[in-house]
C-alpha cells in the first residue's frame, strides 16, 4: 500500500507485532507513519510505514490498493470477504483425497523390540576392590590396574594416568565412607582391602 493511499479515519487490515489485524487510523505520528488504534483489543499502536497496511476494510480492490497478481488480475480480498465452501468433495475426489489425508497417522506404528539389559561394566574402583580381595595383601594404585587388566575385571578406557584416577577414587571413598569404605590405607601409597 502507498502512502498517498492511506486516509485518516478509515480502517485497514494491518501486521502488527506478526499478526494481521484490523486497526483504525487516528493520526498521523510525529515520528513518522501513523497512530491507530487495534479494533480487536481497542489498544493504541503505530503504523511505522504504508507497507505494514494490507488493505482497507470492507472496501473493494481498486480503492483499497489491492495488488495485482499475474496476468493483470486483482490479488484475492481478504479471508472474510471470501465465501466460505459448504459442500465436501466429490465422489473420485474423495477417493483420491482419503489415502493423501491418511499420510503418517493411517500408518501402524512398530512396537520396538525390547533390548536385553547389557552387562553392567565393572568400574575401576570395584575392580580395585576385587583385586584387592583376592590377592590379600597390600598393594599400590598401579599394581591394581596391572591386576584387574590382565585379570580382565577392567581396562582403561584410554586415560594417560588410570593409576591416578584409580588412587583418587579410593581415597575419596576412604575420606566420604569412613568406617563403611571397603579400602584401608595400609602404608606409603598402598591399600588393603577392608574386612
Amino acid at each position: 500500500m502507498k502512502k498517498s493511499e492511506v486516509k485518516i479515519g478509515r480502517a485497514y487490515t494491518a501486521k502488527v507485532t506478526n499478526k494481521v489485524v484490523q486497526v483504525r487510523i487516528d493520526a498521523e505520528s510525529r515520528y513518522g507513519g501513523w497512530d491507530a488504534t487495534n479494533r480487536a483489543t481497542g489498544k493504541k499502536v503505530r503504523i511505522q510505514s504504508a507497507r505494514r497496511l494490507r488493505a482497507a476494510v470492507g472496501g473493494d480492490g481498486a480503492a483499497t490498493g489491492a495488488k495485482k497478481g499475474k496476468g493483470g488480475r486483482k490479488a484475492k480480498a481478504p479471508a472474510e470477504a471470501q465465501p466460505a465452501q459448504t459442500s465436501g468433495p466429490t465422489g473420485e475426489e474423495a477417493a483420491t483425497a482419503q489415502p493423501a489425508a491418511r499420510g503418517k497417522a493411517g500408518k501402524a506404528k512398530r512396537a520396538r523390540a525390547k533390548k536385553e539389559p547389557k552387562e553392567k561394566r565393572m568400574s575401576g574402583l570395584d575392580a580395585a576392590a576385587k583385586v584387592l580381595e583376592e590377592s590379600g595383601q597390600p598393594m599400590t594404585a598401579k599394581e591394581m590396574i596391572a591386576a584387574a587388566e590382565a585379570k580382565g575385571y577392567w581396562k582403561s578406557p584410554g586415560g594417560k594416568t588410570p593409576h591416578a584416577t584409580v588412587y583418587s577414587a579410593i581415597t575419596r571413598e576412604i575420606k566420604a565412607k569412613g568406617k563403611e569404605s571397603r579400602f584401608s590405607k595400609a602404608d606409603r601409597g598402598k591399600f588393603a582391602r577392608k574386612g
